[in-house]
């Protein structure tokens, strides 16, 4: 069965110098998302983009952004983010005291709320908020690396989220996976139950190759044989 399978675009991972045109290349390449890191250098060990970037991103395209806050406190910069222009704001549940008022804090300012876990962390960590969230970013790698391979077994975790979610009724939860994606194993990713893919320096963002929306368009057209994207 076919379905809607979302290329989000990796923006920590493109040129700081040239970054208009590189999102110019985005709205060319048709990206599905704009996956939007925020690192505060203690939650993961490095610093990530800040909110003036996004909303001058905002500016520049419509392209709904998802926000990956790898922070210790995601709960002080919700509305930070909201002003900003963010569509959805994923906080990591190991960093969160009080996770269901932050979801529904988010849901109340206007942005779609979503969660992230990191690849150790269980699934029944959502539990009680499987029902209230749009989006699970799933880090197949260990967060704040660039450049890490795919963690294998975060494939069995993939196919697992998708059935804790179809069980729960929340058959519509956007499954984004966040690190590990190339060109060989998007294909498993997506066969596992993911929706979305965060293309970065292992796709997209690779200058020494093509340009940003040929690889775009090249990742499309190798999984559209099987989902349609």
């Amino acid at each position: 069965m076919k379905r809607k399978i979302n290329l989000a675009a990796s923006l920590i991972c493109a040129d700081p110098l040239n970054l208009e045109s590189e999102i110019n290349q985005l709205v060319i390449g048709k990206t599905d998302l704009i996956h939007f890191d925020v690192m505060d250098g203690s939650f993961v060990p490095r610093y990530g983009l800040y909110p003036e970037i996004l909303t001058y991103l905002k500016t520049k395209t419509s392209i709904p952004v998802d926000v990956h806050m790898m922070v210790d406190d995601p709960e002080s910069y919700i509305e930070t983010f909201k002003h900003a222009g963010a569509d959805f704001y994923n906080v990591h549940v190991e960093s969160c005291k009080h996770l269901h008022r932050i979801v529904k804090k988010i849901r109340d300012c206007g942005m779609k709320p979503g969660v992230a876990l990191n690849p150790a962390t269980p699934i029944s960590s959502m539990e009680w908020v499987i029902k209230d969230i749009d989006m699970v970013v799933l880090m197949a790698i260990n967060p704040g690396i660039v450049g890490h391979k795919l963690i294998p077994s975060m494939l069995d975790k993939i196919k697992l989220v998708r059935e804790y979610a179809n069980q729960a009724g929340n058959v519509d939860l956007i499954i984004e996976i966040d690190g590990g994606v190339t060109f060989d194993s998007a294909k498993f990713m997506i066969e596992a139950g993911a929706d979305a893919l965060v293309c970065g320096t292992g796709t997209i963002f690779r200058p020494q190759e093509d340009s940003i929306h040929n690889k775009l368009n090249s990742l499309r057209n190798q999984i559209s044989n099987v989902y349609a994207i």
